[in-house]
């Protein structure tokens, strides 16, 4: 599964500065909380071969010294919120486990997945922007988690997030171009991918990325815009393109990328068969670009 944003919640953001509604939908039965900290929350597997966030009704939830955080109201009508913790919580059974989107993303279903997205990006923000950026005076939470106000000069600030862009590079013989990041495991490949910079358009960031990573040149005309997929690592929106170069020459930065080659279909599948590459984590909207090409699912790790 790929982090799509796609599991039907519906923010109802305009419930958030409406403090009885959100405080009858916390004490209503059907409501369901989980525990995000350190950008972990508990899982389990269900014993059917799926594994999903483990939720608790509010009135078990362990509020004290806790931020909670309204995510939304899912077309059942039941709410969900994050509590913020400095640690989660315990279990009397080894069933639940902790783990990150990293993990979970590839386990849970669209709407556990998507919950936990919105909780650990907002936990992230909260977490380090305490304090407000025009006067120095530390800030509270408002907004159900989605604003943080400074009492001293009255400013608002609200979650950052930082769009970067990913591609899938094709040539003239409908190659796909895959590229290893210096820190990544040897065989490790996948798209190029990079931050958009201040004043510049998201066609023109992919340009400049590729030809600055690989050396390959890009016109903005073949440049075309695919899908989005929230990235809370820590707080990125990954806005996903194909490339058509107009050059083939490879020349690697070696700061980012350390290697980078072209595959046809047939190579990339029979580079798979061997184990010499490694395909893209699953969670990745990387994953979904080169499936697009390739024609077929990638291969996962134990299969």
């Amino acid at each position: 599964m790929t982090l799509t944003g796609t599991g039907g919640i519906d923010r109802a953001a305009h419930r958030r500065l409406d403090e009885a509604w959100l405080a009858a939908a916390w004490s209503h039965p059907t409501t369901r909380v989980f525990v995000v900290s350190g950008g972990q929350a508990l899982i389990e597997d269900t014993g059917d071969g799926c594994t999903e966030l483990v939720t608790m009704p509010s009135f078990d939830a362990p509020v004290t010294e806790s931020h909670r955080y309204f995510l939304g109201v899912d077309p059942e009508g039941v709410a969900y919120f994050a509590l913020q913790k400095d640690a989660l919580p315990g279990r009397m059974d080894d069933i639940a486990r902790p783990a990150g989107l990293r993990e979970a993303g590839v386990l849970l279903p669209e709407r556990d997945a998507e919950l936990l997205v919105h909780a650990v990006a907002l936990e992230n923000w909260q977490r380090l922007h305490r304090f407000c950026s025009r006067c120095g005076e530390r800030t509270v939470i408002a907004a159900a988690g989605h604003v943080r106000r400074c009492p001293a000069c009255g400013a608002e600030h609200y979650p950052r997030t930082d769009p970067a862009v990913i591609m899938l590079v094709t040539d003239a013989h409908d190659r796909a171009l895959l590229g290893r990041q210096v820190h990544w495991p040897e065989g490790r490949f996948s798209t190029l991918a990079g931050f958009v910079e201040p004043g510049e358009s998201i066609e023109q960031a992919v340009v400049r990325e590729v030809g600055e990573e690989v050396g390959v040149e890009v016109p903005v005309e073949g440049v075309a815009y695919v899908g989005s997929q929230p990235w809370p690592f820590p707080s990125s929106l990954m806005l996903g393109f194909t490339a058509r170069a107009s050059s083939s020459r490879i020349q690697v930065d070696g700061h980012e990328i350390g290697e980078a080659r072209w595959f046809s279909r047939d190579d990339l599948r029979a580079a798979f068969a061997s184990g010499e590459v490694l395909p893209p984590s699953g969670i990745s909207i990387a994953a979904r670009l080169v499936e697009r090409w390739y024609g077929e699912p990638l291969p996962r790790p134990g299969r």
